[in-house]
């Protein structure tokens, strides 16, 4: 307390409903504080966000905030977090605020996860309640990260309002000064249990985000052979395929459609209706009642690579021979890594032998890739190959890998397509569950539904 207050005596007064707190001669005490106190507009920031993570704390606890005679906000009492969450971040959630809910072990998460759909490169709101204590902590925060994994794009991040419940014995609150950190008595467990918590939010959203998806659901959806590929795709890295979208003629059209096409029942599966494509990248399509811009790269690496990880996962990831070994030169540093994992390669149905101290034979490669450029591809894996020996996980070792095969094995951008070409393609993508990023970060579609394209027109 700032200074000693003395109560002469003690009488009922009339007041409004709830509690008052009144602050002065906050640094009676501690003077040299107030020289380092910065803008009043500043501070004011600081104390607004102190109140409104106490509102969020408490939704059953009405909570206004005046300054100035004005009031900042006025938050109603309400019966869910989720009705308090809007009524704080409405602004940074919309209508993209997804549950996120597990329990195991003596410890619970709630709370809410942004849409990958509504990510932004700022980091507010990222609200982390122990007990309903406001912390940071760098563990749940990597959990967060880690269970979004590839569906936020470059550069931007996840924002969450999560409610943790621990045992208080399992939690030590006395690391930091003012309290806002505290450590985990089994860290690892909580990593856990956020990472799983919101991968499964995630996962529900990857197929049932849009109605568009439950197609996919459907015991009659059924994946077809993977018939040789004629699709003509480039090598090199995404980054040059896309900055050379516009130059040169467009390479001669091939068959898209027979690619590993997905069967619909169209009784079943909403309409995918082909509009057309822009600048030979860009495809536009109606999915049910949204409209849909879709990167043809980035989707059908996104396709290829969910295609990839399912066979991976089942050990069936299908190889087809090449009619005429390419040889391959690496130096030397290069071809020691490559060597080094060979049968790991050969597992993910990359089959390539040593051919000398730093040539290799490439034989095969995954079906599901077609034509690419195969020395550009085998350069990005032992990138990948590379990070191995610092990765534990298994999972973190192949992904990498698959991404890289997946965008090597992806139609370029800069390639026309003819109608049907983009119905199968983005009726595919739609199938793996509408992922708004490619493995690599990189924004997937931009989507309007009727009511934002009504309000767009003044419609609404």
């Amino acid at each position: 307390m700032a200074g000693r207050w003395d109560l002469d005596r003690v009488e009922d007064v009339a007041a409004a409903p709830g509690t008052t707190v009144e602050v002065a001669e906050l640094f009676y005490n501690t003077p040299a504080r107030k020289k380092f106190l910065k803008s009043t507009t500043t501070e004011f920031s600081h104390l607004s966000h102190t109140v409104q993570q106490a509102a969020l704390a408490w939704p059953q606890v009405h909570v206004r905030l005046i300054h100035n005679g004005y009031d900042v906000f006025d938050f109603p009492a309400v019966s869910s977090h989720r009705d308090r969450v809007l009524q704080v971040h409405r602004a940074a959630f919309g209508d993209r605020a997804l549950p996120v809910e597990a329990e195991r072990g003596g410890l619970s998460v709630k709370g809410f996860i942004i849409d990958p759909v509504r990510a932004r490169a700022g980091r507010t709101p990222q609200e982390l309640f122990v007990n309903r204590r406001p912390i940071k902590n760098a563990t749940v925060q990597h959990a967060v990260i880690d269970g979004y994994s590839s569906f936020l794009a470059k550069g931007h991040v996840p924002l969450f309002v999560l409610f943790l419940e621990v045992e208080p014995q399992r939690v030590d609150v006395n690391v930091h000064p003012t309290k806002r950190e505290v450590r985990f008595a089994d860290s690892e467990s909580v990593h856990q249990l956020v990472r799983s918590a919101v991968r499964h939010a995630l996962g529900r959203i990857q197929v049932v985000a849009s109605t568009a998806a439950a197609a996919h659901l459907h015991p009659h959806v059924r994946t077809a052979p993977f018939p040789p590929i004629g699709v003509e795709v480039g090598g090199g890295t995404d980054g040059e395929r896309t900055a050379g979208a516009s130059a040169g003629p467009a390479p001669e059209q091939t068959s898209f459609v027979g690619e590993g096409a997905v069967a619909y029942d169209l009784a079943e599966a909403v309409e995918v209706v082909a509009l057309g494509q822009m600048s030979r990248t860009f495809l536009i399509a109606q999915v049910g009642t949204e409209l849909q811009v879709v990167d043809q790269h980035t989707a059908h690496e996104r396709v290829l690579f969910e295609r990839l990880w399912r066979a991976w996962q089942g050990r069936s990831i299908a190889s087809q021979p090449l009619l005429l070994p390419e040889p391959l030169e690496l130096p030397v540093q290069q071809a020691l890594i490559l060597q080094r994992h060979l049968p790991e390669l050969e597992r993910l149905g990359l089959l390539i032998e040593p051919f000398g101290p730093a040539s290799f034979l490439i034989r095969s490669l995954p079906i599901l890739l077609g034509h690419t450029d195969l020395a550009a591809l085998v350069q990005d894996l032992v990138e990948d190959l590379e990070q191995w020996d610092s990765i534990s996980s298994l999972e973190y070792k192949v992904k990498p890998v698959l991404a890289s095969l997946a965008c090597h094995g992806a139609v370029r951008a800069g390639r026309a397509m003819a109608l049907p070409e983009i119905k199968q393609l983005v009726q595919d993508w739609v199938a793996e569950g509408l992922i708004m990023t490619c493995p690599h970060g990189r924004r997937t579609a931009f989507r309007l539904s009727a009511e934002e394209l009504a309000r767009l027109f003044d419609r609404a």
